[in-house]
């Protein structure tokens, strides 16, 4: 059984009923999920099993599932040198209502916990041994290899995206082309990572990605803290000062600062203030 839910509406999973759900997870991966570990976000659900292992159930709408499939993280268990959860099973199902697709992964438990929400407001005062496990695991997968594309936001990247994007939100830049494009985790932000500990984790949407979209994407989370911003610029310095790295924080930067930019988010003034000042570098060649 799945969910008894309409298809002309939105589905959000932190408020809609997921027992029959978790009951066929339970049932096809033979494992018990702890009930009273569950966590609810808008499209996925996890919990902690009995055998000391988490298991990730995510619903996604059909439109954004493509021929490369979704199995990102069975994937990933391909990628080396890189702190992350090791996966063990996993299956999927087309939901009833045929709108969508449901996907469940049994990996192994964090090390620690979520350094925050996807964007902090605070400092997280992290070690020098995290900044530097950061900086390895990125530089580690740039240069592995897959076939791959990367969805962030659950949509597929490609240079056409890409150009929509950045001349949408700044129609002065019309030389939007990118020339480096590399294994990229596409989800990166503060839930996603662990802290003391380095981990990275949720890798459904990870694949080749423009050069510096993940440095871009975490430095555009840390906006609301100036001081931590300032820290993902230095210590991805050679990524985000490239010509695809500017155009990749333009890209992160229109989706703070476009048509649906929320006016309390302290983001939006810096992003403004990076935009003009990476566009003013960009057409002075």
């Amino acid at each position: 059984m799945t969910l008894p839910m309409s298809s002309a509406r939105a589905v959000d999973l932190r408020v809609e009923p997921v027992d029959d759900v978790l009951d066929r997870v339970e049932q096809a991966l033979q494992v018990r999920l702890e009930r009273d570990t569950v966590l609810r976000k808008r499209r996925s659900v996890g919990a902690r099993t009995g055998r000391d292992t988490w298991v990730r159930i995510e619903r996604r709408r059909l439109d954004r599932i493509d021929g490369q499939g979704w199995n990102g993280t069975e994937c990933a268990a391909t990628l080396t040198v890189i702190d992350k959860p090791t996966w063990y099973a996993g299956l999927a199902w087309r939901d009833e209502s045929n709108t969508a697709m449901w996907r469940a992964d049994e990996t192994s438990l964090l090390p620690g916990n979520p350094v925050g929400s996807s964007v902090l407001a605070v400092d997280p005062d992290l070690p020098e041994s995290w900044w530097q496990a950061l900086n390895s695991a990125l530089d580690a997968l740039a240069g592995q290899h897959t076939t791959r594309l990367a969805t962030p936001d659950t949509v597929t990247i490609t240079q056409a995206v890409v150009t929509e994007a950045i001349r949408t939100a700044f129609p002065s830049i019309f030389e939007t082309t990118i020339t480096r494009w590399a294994p990229a985790h596409a989800d990166l932000n503060w839930a996603n990572v662990t802290g003391p500990r380095f981990c990275l984790f949720d890798w459904e949407d990870w694949g080749n990605a423009p050069r510096g979209l993940d440095s871009a994407s975490l430095w555009a989370n840390s906006l609301a803290v100036p001081a931590l911003a300032d820290r993902v610029r230095r210590e991805r310095r050679d990524e985000l000062e490239s010509r695809d790295g500017r155009l990749m924080t333009l890209f992160v930067c229109s989706k703070i600062i476009g048509p649906d930019a929320h006016p309390e988010d302290p983001r939006v003034q810096p992003a403004r203030h990076m935009a003009a000042r990476i566009m003013e570098e960009l057409q002075a060649g």
